[in-house]
């Protein structure tokens, strides 16, 4: 991992809830802490970030500029950042082949029910997507107080999966 900023990738399938949330839950908390950067990607991105999402982070005054749709190929290509971490934020992305990351980054998978997937009307929508955002907050908050500097590789994979099964 780099000494000074650590750059962690979200999977989903999609690309266009969960994911997104974590991205700009965790580049809001780097801006304050200057420790980490996020991006987030889709094995098949759907091409557009869903609406539900750009309105919750709205609301929690989180940033949405640059959120978009986009496939985890742009993060194996030269000239990609390198990363230190991949989680996967959904169980159809975990289950798929990833591509090879440059770096060998940490991975672990923090599955997420898909928001997007609720039917029913605006309100029970949107409580799903509240939900996803407040377990994806927790976990986000437990990983950037892990003491990175005292962990070995071993302990920092355990901790990473066990944040994976927190609510």
């Amino acid at each position: 991992m780099s000494d000074n900023v650590m750059n962690v990738l979200f999977l989903c399938t999609g690309n266009s809830a969960r994911s997104i949330l974590a991205e700009s839950l965790l580049n809001n908390i780097a801006v304050s802490r200057g420790r980490f950067r996020a991006f987030s990607a889709g094995s098949h991105p759907g091409g557009a970030v869903n609406p539900l999402a750009i309105e919750l982070l709205q609301k929690n005054h989180l940033p949405t500029e640059g959120l978009r749709s986009k496939s985890w190929d742009e993060f194996a290509q030269a000239g990609a950042p390198m990363l230190d971490f991949v989680f996967t934020v959904c169980d159809n992305a975990a289950g798929e082949v990833c591509p090879v990351w440059p770096g060998q980054p940490m991975t672990a998978h923090w599955g997420v029910p898909d928001p997007a997937a609720v039917e029913g009307d605006d309100e029970t929508r949107r409580r799903a997507f509240f939900m996803a955002f407040n377990q994806l907050q927790n976990r986000i908050s437990l990983f950037v107080s892990l003491p990175f500097e005292k962990l070995d590789r071993m302990k920092l994979k355990k901790a990473l999966q066990d944040i994976g099964q927190t609510a």
